[in-house]
């Protein structure tokens, strides 16, 4: 199994270091040549979304990725990540790869200061810790898409098919379980 890694910017050396726990391979895609190299799934890092947005087009990757995600490529997206797979973004005009029906709200918790630590429950995990930073989280969900976790009545993880996103950081903790079901999520879609 091989898991891509979105490295264009934010924290994606941290979801890396947590496949490698896992003793799962990963590579990061930093250029159009990276995503020709095959792989099962991939990981879409925290960071600043409209800055990943702007480079996935202007480095020609945008269509690709969101084609694959849209062919059913499995995809976990952590804070920025989730804001890029959002269908909707409550408070921000720009939509990106638009791929999860989920409408996120951009900086929900204030900025660098309303950055913190809880624990709360994740379905089918247990309870995890969970690390925000500048996060968003999703106002409401549609179609198929699952809630897997709340915060003071706020939804901070969700699924849809082959896409997994968390408003919250599960690679800035040493809590493997979040990666592990996404590992998982990467091996039953290649079963399929």
């Amino acid at each position: 199994m091989q898991i891509a890694v979105l490295a264009l910017q934010g924290a994606f050396i941290e979801h890396e270091h947590m496949l490698s726990a896992l003793g799962v391979d990963s590579f990061e895609i930093r250029q159009l040549r990276d995503i020709q190299r095959p792989f099962d799934g991939l990981i879409i890092p925290g960071g600043e979304s409209t800055v990943q947005g702007k480079l996935l087009r202007e480095l020609g990757l945008f269509e690709p990725i969101r084609q694959a995600i849209s062919a059913g490529l499995p995809v976990f997206g952590t804070c920025a990540g989730l804001l890029l797979l959002a269908k909707e973004i409550a408070n921000d005009s720009r939509v990106h790869l638009a791929t999860m029906d989920i409408r996120a709200v951009r900086n929900a918790y204030g900025h660098q200061l309303g950055s913190f630590d809880t624990q709360a429950a994740f379905a089918g995990i247990g309870e995890i810790p969970m690390t925000f930073i500048r996060a968003p989280y999703i106002g409401s969900v549609w179609a198929d898409t699952q809630v897997l976790a709340e915060v003071d009545g706020k939804i901070v993880a969700a699924r849809q098919g082959n896409q997994l996103a968390t408003a919250f950081h599960p690679e800035l903790t040493r809590d493997l379980r979040v990666h592990e079901y996404f590992v998982h999520m990467v091996e039953q879609h290649a079963k399929a």
